[in-house]
């Protein structure tokens, strides 16, 4: 597999190696001891997660605060527009975003480190999005950036009526993260957590 850099500090491509004949495709999706050398990291993860979303959904951006999960997402089935933007104070690309195509045809992965938020904008008429965590989920400790916050100046391709959960909507701007002190959860307790979760 390759593993490329990309803008945003610890955010890494992964192609992995595909081995294609006239069956099918055969392709490694994870190996710890290979994939903790790769992305030079010594995390494990606990919790593997799969959403579908049909076109024009857009799921996020979503972190937890203090229980922060790694995650190396990938797409089973459709196409997605990736996006995770640096919200660590002390990073040197806080503040900026990187979007990038993950689909079933390109098999690609994206490894982002405990810290960032995370969402994707569906490009096809569906997409199955797995992904893996190195913390559990925590209703209570999740948070929510604002999608279209223009401080950040995410370019999402076909955004004129993105389909968004409540809490989506509700998302903050990168600028009162820090000033959050309540999480989603307390604000309204009888919502689900399981629609939009990223």
């Amino acid at each position: 597999m390759e593993v490329r850099a990309t803008r945003l500090a610890g955010v890494k491509l992964i192609e992995p190696s595909v081995y294609t004949d006239e069956r099918g495709f055969f392709l490694q999706t994870y190996q710890a001891q290979e994939y903790k050398l790769a992305l030079n990291i010594e995390l494990d993860f606990v919790q593997d997660n799969h959403s579908y979303s049909r076109k024009g959904v857009l799921r996020g951006l979503h972190f937890q605060r203090r229980k922060a999960q790694g995650k190396l997402v990938r797409v089973v089935s459709g196409a997605v527009f990736d996006v995770v933007v640096d919200i660590r104070p002390q990073s040197p690309t806080y503040g900026q975003w990187q979007g990038l195509i993950l689909s079933a045809e390109n098999k690609h992965q994206l490894w982002i480190p405990p810290g960032l938020a995370h969402g994707f904008l569906v490009q096809s008429d569906g997409a199955d999005v797995e992904y893996k965590c190195t913390d559990y989920y925590d209703p209570s400790d999740e948070g929510c950036l604002i999608w279209n916050d223009p401080a950040v100046g995410v370019v999402w391709p076909n955004t004129k009526a993105p389909l968004l959960s409540v809490k989506d909507q509700q998302g903050l701007l990168l600028a009162d993260l820090a000033l959050d002190a309540r999480s989603p959860a307390d604000a309204n307790p009888s919502q689900s957590h399981l629609d939009d979760r990223s």
